[in-house]
């Protein structure tokens, strides 16, 4: 098997040339998006990972993707605009109808059980901590952030390019804080595994929060590591 992937590559760039990596990153907590452009070497090093182990899987699990002729989407390729829309209105649109209905499995199950399960009152305080973040999140992208990208694809300018980055400025610090938000919870979530002894709407509330970091891991690698690098 040929090494297409080696500890010099990093996660973001192997998520841009394999999606599915995603899942095997989220599987051993290394970061794709936030803190994506770091070499796996050094995340190797820091997570003291055995670098052997996860380059076999991510490159035998690569090796039988190709082989299913898989055709990946060259973001990079994509206009400006274009991303954009895909974020606004498949992520954004996704976040803006998810957070407010798993908020209520969220309470839901704090309220019922979590005298017997007591990090359900951390889940609930990082749940609402994430869904203010990203909604005034989105609202600041929607309102400010793109109608100036899109501008600027139409009529660049260093005076607007300036003025884009210091509206910016603080998207991606908003964005490692929210991941760091998802991380807390998949880590008192035991990586959204419920007890055994769980109802119905606790383990449709876990697997709701696995899918909603899914979602969101790969909205904010298409900002921080395409949208906003192509500026």
């Amino acid at each position: 098997m040929m090494n297409t992937f080696t500890a010099e590559h990093t996660p973001a760039e192997i998520v841009k040339v394999f999606p599915k990596a995603s899942d095997l990153f989220k599987k051993r907590r290394i970061d794709f998006c936030c803190g994506g452009d770091k070499p796996l070497e050094q995340v190797f090093t820091k997570g003291n990972m055995d670098a052997t182990t996860v380059l076999t899987e991510l490159n035998t699990a690569y090796e039988n993707w190709e082989k299913d002729d898989n055709e990946v989407t060259d973001w990079d390729a994509i206009p400006a605009s274009e991303l954009i829309d895909h974020i606004v209105y498949s992520h954004h649109a996704y976040l803006n109808e998810e957070l407010p209905a798993l908020g209520q499995f969220v309470t839901k199950i704090f309220r019922v059980h979590g005298a017997k399960h007591p990090h359900l009152k951390d889940l609930h305080r990082l749940y609402n901590e994430f869904k203010l973040e990203m909604e005034e999140h989105m609202v600041k992208e929607e309102s400010e952030v793109f109608p100036l990208i899109k501008e600027y694809e139409k009529n660049p300018s260093d005076k607007l390019l300036s003025h884009i980055h210091e509206v910016n400025g603080g998207l991606e610090d908003e964005h490692e804080a929210a991941g760091d938000l998802l991380k807390q919870i998949r880590e008192i979530t035991n990586d959204f595994e419920p007890p055994v002894d769980a109802c119905n709407s606790y383990r449709i509330t876990y697997a709701r929060l696995s899918d909603m970091e899914s979602d969101t891991f790969q909205h904010v690698h298409l900002e921080n590591n395409v949208l906003f690098k192509s500026l």
